[in-house]
């Protein structure tokens, strides 16, 4: 379980400090997801320039300059690769063509090895699974929605990627996991997290009261987001195998809470004690 967050200033009416402030709390609020190591992707001068450590939000200072129009977040907690060798964290650079990229990844890819040897994908030093999905990217020879769409059909397991591209493009691509994204139609501003909980909690703590709409991005769903704020949707085919799975799947916790039976409400209540969002509870029960 990790947590993804940023934004997208397409009309560069908010001020820089102000952005500061939002991202730092997006990243502090999303240590509830993970803290195992903490990263930030953005766009300087049509390159993509990646700042990631191995230490939890709080302790990170996250900079970007003065202009810079999109930031890709990213806060992790470790399932595959050691945090310690901060080539596993996120997020991940890559290139396709002219293109070049960065990636990050919330949820589980099981798929990866069974990928890399049937795509004949290069040896890395990288051992995290979603690094897989960047290797994947750069088969293709533009980083665009059909390329992303192939990569999300390929892979199998539970995630929500953003793609930052080079030319300020933010691209979300929505599987099983938990994503929100608000839009401050005034300001032109458009600013996303893991779940709901996470941007509002951030949001208050950076004192940031405008109005804003929720933009519904549903399971299958890209979403791309263009430098000047317009957005297109596409779509790709979800794996039924890993629905099934989760369908299939029964919790027995009777051992450890000591009843036969849990009701949501005693989840939703100690799920927190944990490090869980509710949100994740609500999706798996």
């Amino acid at each position: 379980m990790c947590a993804i967050y940023g934004f997208l200033n397409y009309g560069r009416k908010v001020k820089n400090r102000v952005l500061k402030s939002i991202l730092r709390e997006l990243s502090i609020s999303a240590e509830c997801r993970g803290t195992d190591a903490t990263g930030i992707s953005y766009i300087n001068n049509n390159e993509v320039i990646t700042f990631k450590k191995a230490k939890p939000a709080h302790k990170v200072k996250l900079y970007f300059p003065e202009n810079t129009k999109a930031v890709l977040g990213h806060t992790r907690m470790t399932t595959q690769g050691n945090e310690k060798y901060n080539f596993n964290n996120h997020p991940f650079e890559g290139r396709c063509g002219n293109d070049s990229f960065a990636l990050a990844h919330n949820g589980v890819l099981y798929n990866d090895a069974e990928l890399k040897k049937m795509y004949n994908l290069p040896e890395t030093q990288i051992e995290t699974d979603s690094y897989v999905a960047v290797q994947l990217l750069e088969q293709g020879e533009y980083l665009n929605a059909e390329n992303i769409k192939r990569m999300a059909e390929l892979v199998d397991g539970s995630f929500v990627f953003t793609i930052l591209r080079n030319d300020n493009t933010l691209f979300l691509v929505k599987g099983s996991n938990p994503l929100t994204l608000y839009h401050f139609p005034t300001l032109e501003l458009y600013i996303y997290a893991s779940t709901r909980s996470i941007l509002d909690k951030a949001l208050k703590k950076a004192a940031f009261t405008c109005e804003f709409c929720e933009i519904e991005v549903t399971e299958g769903e890209i979403l791309e987001i263009s430098p000047d704020g317009s957005i297109s949707k596409s779509t790709f085919e979800v794996k039924e195998k890993y629905h099934s799975l989760l369908n299939s799947y029964r919790w027995d916790i009777s051992d450890w809470y000591g009843t036969e039976e849990i009701e949501e409400d005693d989840l939703l209540a100690i799920c927190n004690c944990f490090g869980v969002d509710k949100e994740d509870v609500e999706f798996l029960y």
